[in-house]
């Protein structure tokens, strides 16, 4: 890291935050000790003048992130799915943020269309228009093919952007060192591992190839979901830093009068965007964690288009079952099997009161399940409960955080195409359906002839492994003998390769 280049644009960051009001709500957030105050008022108020105003109709950290450009404006996007850092209210500011840059021309993004996929835009397109959107990273225009008149949408990354972010982010890597520092009750926030979160994102979604490849699996994943479409893909010509795939046509889901005037039925489309998110987190393991109404839209047919796949949330099988298990308790108001299922997942310490555990929960549950049925969310229900096992020492889930950041944003949706729509009853059947398909005797079976298959590659391998552990078990311990049982490994492996056998015809059967 280069120290003085850091600090100076420490100093300019501080002094936007001063400029901007932002400072003391985001010292506050952190929950920062006087040291840390002191400091970070030393970096922004004398430079006061050096600091840029921002867009005085933004709330005091939006307005400062804005004014800092596409860094600032990404991290403040990834921040808000982190309400366990910055806290509820930041992160609700955080999610208004808009990416208004300005665009760079047409001849820019023309030669870096030719120079990535080594095509003349002006031949493959018969039109190329001036953006439509302009975003921190990139920016989008329309376009037609020549050879099919198909329209296309084309994403290209900004100039040079890679070098700008590799700035800043070391930077925000010295500031969250100083931070820690100057903060030791911080450390519980993690500031290193956040900055190294963000790095990660920012680098996926700075190479349009990944983007274009979570576009693909995610399709893949989803192509037999009813009334719900991505935009095709156009490999040729894409590539680390461009993005071509079909254009969407189709009316933006937060536009409730043109969804009204296009007939299309909102209630519905509340309940379809819910349940289509929860089965792609539970079914697929793999869901669009950017759901907002910016990046939907409804077609013509009333398919439901998702768009920008540059955030994208994976959860493994064991933790979508924890997960499933936990939301059908509540669903089902049996908090003993909530808590039941925290211990067994190993995500509360062993030591603890399981019926303890169990009555906090129920003290998360009840409230909620008194409200009235428009009232309920499943966002806050999960936002609690990570408030009650951190308190029981469970330690913070970063792919949870994401899915429940997601799902408050998935359920704004929902309520503002319908503010009447009943959560728990939407989302019951989805979670029902697939507790039966993933948890019980049908899903061990599947289990375990799974276990057994990837067992089986070592078939080639067990004379040499059934050699090694005669020989370990015939060599004596320094000054013991052991007692020399060879009959064990053999009957092991001997008792694994039938139940290997037996659980892939079953499988194969079911």
């Amino acid at each position: 890291m280069r120290g003085p280049h850091n600090i100076w644009r420490l100093i300019r960051t501080g002094a936007t935050f001063e400029r901007t009001g932002a400072m003391v709500a985001a010292l506050d957030a952190l929950e920062a000790p006087r040291a840390l105050r002191i400091v970070a008022r030393i970096l922004g108020a004398p430079f006061f003048w050096l600091g840029l105003k921002g867009d005085a109709k933004m709330p005091p950290i939006p307005r400062a992130l804005t004014a800092l450009g596409p860094a600032y404006i990404k991290f403040g996007q990834i921040l808000s799915t982190r309400p366990d850092v910055v806290g509820d209210e930041i992160a609700q500011q955080l999610r208004v943020l808009q990416d208004r840059l300005p665009p760079f021309p047409v001849s820019i993004a023309k030669k870096t269309f030719l120079d990535e996929t080594g095509i003349n835009p002006d031949e493959v397109f018969s039109e190329f228009s001036e953006p439509v959107a302009a975003a921190s990273i990139a920016q989008v225009h329309k376009a037609k093919m020549a050879s099919n008149g198909k329209t296309v949408a084309v994403k290209i990354l900004r100039p040079k952007i890679e070098r700008a972010f590799q700035k800043d982010i070391d930077a925000f890597y010295f500031a969250a060192g100083m931070i820690e520092f100057l903060s030791p009750g911080s450390r519980r926030l993690r500031p290193t591992d956040v900055i190294a979160h963000f790095e990660g994102v920012v680098l996926g979604e700075l190479d349009l190839r990944l983007e274009t490849a979570a576009a693909s699996e995610f399709a893949a994943n989803t192509q037999a979901d009813k009334g719900f479409v991505l935009p095709s893909l156009e490999w040729p010509l894409s590539s680390r830093r461009v993005m071509t795939m079909g254009w969407a046509e189709g009316v933006p889901m937060g536009d409730n009068d043109a969804l009204d005037a296009a007939g299309h039925d909102r209630s519905k489309l509340g309940e379809r965007v819910l349940q289509l998110f929860l089965q792609h987190a539970l079914r697929d393991g793999y869901f669009h964690a950017d759901m907002h109404q910016g990046n939907l839209k409804v077609a013509l047919n009333g398919d439901i288009i998702a768009l920008d796949f540059g955030i994208m949330g994976h959860i493994d099988e064991y933790t979508r079952r924890v997960y499933a298990e936990i939301l059908f308790g509540f669903i089902s108001r049996d908090y003993r099997r909530v808590a039941e299922v925290h211990f067994e997942a190993g995500y509360v310490p062993a030591d603890r009161d399981v019926d303890e555990f169990a009555r906090a929960l129920r003290a998360v549950g009840e409230p909620i399940f008194g409200m009235d049925a428009t009232k309920i969310s499943m966002g806050k229900l999960l936002s609690y409960l990570f408030e009650v096992t951190e308190r029981f020492g469970m330690e913070t889930r970063t792919e949870l955080i994401l899915l429940q950041r997601t799902m408050v944003v998935v359920e704004g949706v929902s309520r503002s195409l319908n503010p009447q729509i009943n959560i728990w009853k939407v989302a019951e059947p989805v979670v029902e359906a697939y507790i039966r398909k993933s948890i019980g005797p049908r899903a061990a079976l599947r289990d375990f002839a799974k276990t057994a298959r990837v067992l089986a590659r070592f078939g080639p391998r067990l004379p040499d492994l059934v050699e090694a552990m005669l020989i370990k078990q015939a060599m004596p311990e320094p000054q013991k003998v052991k007692r020399k049982n060879w009959l064990l490994p053999i009957g092991f492996l001997l008792a694994l390769l039938f139940c290997g056998a037996l659980a892939g015809l079953v499988f194969d059967v079911l």
